[in-house]
């Protein structure tokens, strides 16, 4: 081939709808559609196998929607300067076009290396946001502005190619094609196992998922959420087409205000469902608030938020809480069952995340950073920028935010009454009258006969005591902060540099103190 190429490198963008990359490409001559597997990505901590999996279908089933229009999806094996390299070598490069991405440390590594081969090799990249997101943020004052604009902002046009012939006829490389199917395919060294019942990749499922979110499921969102039940139809399940880009968030908050302005004109007073919808695109907003504060400021992957809880629990880790936490076998049938819950589906509703952290973090005395690597496997809508800042958050360690222990036979009772939610992820507890179904240790041994479950050997006793633990975990936290002369200064500073700004464009007063500052944002990444 002759004439230089435009080469639209994916990431977490696998989509053709409001792709800006695609379509400023398609715009100004041959177009390579390429995403790069990146070994070094999988080997990660925070990586699984169910993460390769949702990838894979997503990419299977783009590639389809690329063939129709004329384009081939190159799926290279390695990484991705080496994939530039080679195809250099073949083809001049007329530029690199891709979305922005607030990922993980590896990533932000990654993306500097293909700055600096771009740099020597003299082709221009050029990257478009995706989301709310703002690189290079002077500071937050300003930053619902900036998020209401582009969420207002017209999607990219619907792409219509004019596929040069030439292009379609390219070779693929760098292997033939049996060996790129074969690779693509391959098993990954990634941790663990695909996920049994997840939620199926692809911009098809995401769209069904949206529309019958806003058009039968919508309703129930306000006041549905927090059960681990209810919230299984209740939530929007959008998350991980979020996460990989299946779909856009300027298209989710437009079909969203769309739907809530057709609602209010059928209904003009206040319903459940219009509630619901504004409640939905405020988590929508705070999606992206809190993925800001990884953009800003990556290394909160690693080091607290606040650098006055650095050595509150590194040196106290202990490894047989850890599996036990991991395992789900903690003998608190609601962080048991939610582990379950995990493992099979990848996804478990915002409260019951909130708990996990926070019985790992206080009760168990547990380093944030591990517990965080093995949520975000678990996690199939895992997204960087929301799940450290959170993680941190539940963990207690911002300085910003009220410390929020969550009692785990309190929530039972309250959002799983019968104890539906907890026989079906633990079978071992199906015959466990309900007085003690969310305490077992409370069954006499003749009773534990009867229903099947024997302590210590159908299910575990308690790896600690709540009670105790918890107030061991707040009396450390507290003599911790006293401890720290610097506490309250180094919270205003990340406050000023992170904190929500209630009124878009105008400075916030900050507060004197900041050590009660409570930020609403009682969300992971699933929405």
């Amino acid at each position: 081939m002759n004439m230089p190429v435009h080469v639209v490198w994916l990431k977490k963008d696998l989509r053709l709808h409001d792709h800006w990359p695609l379509w400023e490409a398609s715009q100004r001559g041959p177009v390579v559609v390429l995403y790069c597997r990146e070994p070094s990505l999988q080997a990660q901590p925070d990586y699984s196998a169910g993460h390769w999996a949702f990838t894979r279908e997503c990419l299977a089933e783009l590639a389809h929607d690329l063939a129709r229009a004329g384009l081939r999806l190159y799926v290279y094996p390695g990484e991705v300067v080496p994939a530039l390299q080679a195809l250099q070598q073949q083809v001049a490069l007329a530029g690199l076009y891709s979305h922005e991405e607030t990922g993980n440390l590896a990533s932000f590594a990654r993306d500097r290396a293909v700055a600096a081969w771009c740099r020597a090799a003299g082709v221009p990249w050029q990257e478009w946001p995706q989301n709310g997101v703002v690189r290079r943020l002077a500071n937050r004052d300003h930053w619902q502005r900036h998020w209401q604009g582009r969420m207002a902002a017209s999607p990219a046009p619907k792409l219509k190619w004019a596929q040069d012939a030439a292009l379609a006829a390219w070779p693929s490389w760098p292997v033939g094609e049996e060996g790129a199917a074969g690779d693509f395919w391959a098993d990954t060294p990634a941790q663990g196992q695909d996920f049994a019942a997840r939620l199926a990749g692809g911009r098809r499922a995401a769209v069904n998922t949206l529309q019958a979110f806003l058009l039968e499921r919508g309703g129930q969102y306000r006041g549905g959420i927090s059960s681990p039940l209810k919230a299984v139809s209740a939530c929007s399940r959008l998350s991980p087409y979020l996460s990989f880009g299946c779909l856009s968030l300027r298209e989710v908050v437009q079909a969203t205000r769309r739907r809530a302005a057709q609602l209010k004109a059928e209904a003009p007073s206040p319903t459940r469902w219009t509630q619901s919808l504004r409640s939905f695109e405020s988590r929508l907003h705070w999606h992206c608030h809190f993925m800001q504060k990884l953009e800003s400021e990556p290394e909160l992957e690693q080091f607290a938020q606040n650098p006055a809880y650095l050595g509150l629990r590194e040196s106290q880790f202990n490894p047989a809480y850890f599996q036990a936490w991991a395992a789900g076998e903690t003998g608190y049938p609601l962080i048991d069952a939610c582990m379950a819950m995990l493992r099979h589906t990848g996804w478990i509703n915002f409260r019951m995340r909130a708990m996990l952290v926070s019985f790992a973090s206080n009760n168990l005395w547990l380093h944030w950073p591990q517990p965080a690597a093995h949520l975000a496997r678990l996690f199939l809508d895992y997204e960087p920028g929301i799940h450290y800042p959170q993680v941190q958050m539940q963990s207690g360690v911002t300085g910003i935010n009220t410390l929020r222990i969550y009692n785990p036979i309190k929530q039972a009772q309250e959002h799983d009454p019968r104890g539906a939610f907890v026989r079906h992820w633990l079978p071992a507890l199906r015959r466990v009258p309900d007085w003690c179904i969310f305490e077992p240790w409370l069954m006499p041994e003749g009773i534990q006969r009867e229903a099947g479950c024997m302590l210590g050997r159908d299910y575990p006793w308690p790896v600690v005591d709540w009670a105790r633990s918890m107030q061991l975990a707040k009396q450390r936290i507290s003599d911790w902060r006293r401890a720290q002369p610097q506490m309250d200064e180094l919270s205003k500073a990340v406050y000023q540099k992170h904190g929500s700004r209630r009124d878009s464009g105008s400075r916030r007063k900050r507060p004197e103190s900041v050590s009660a500052l409570t930020v609403q944002a009682d969300l992971f990444a699933n929405l």
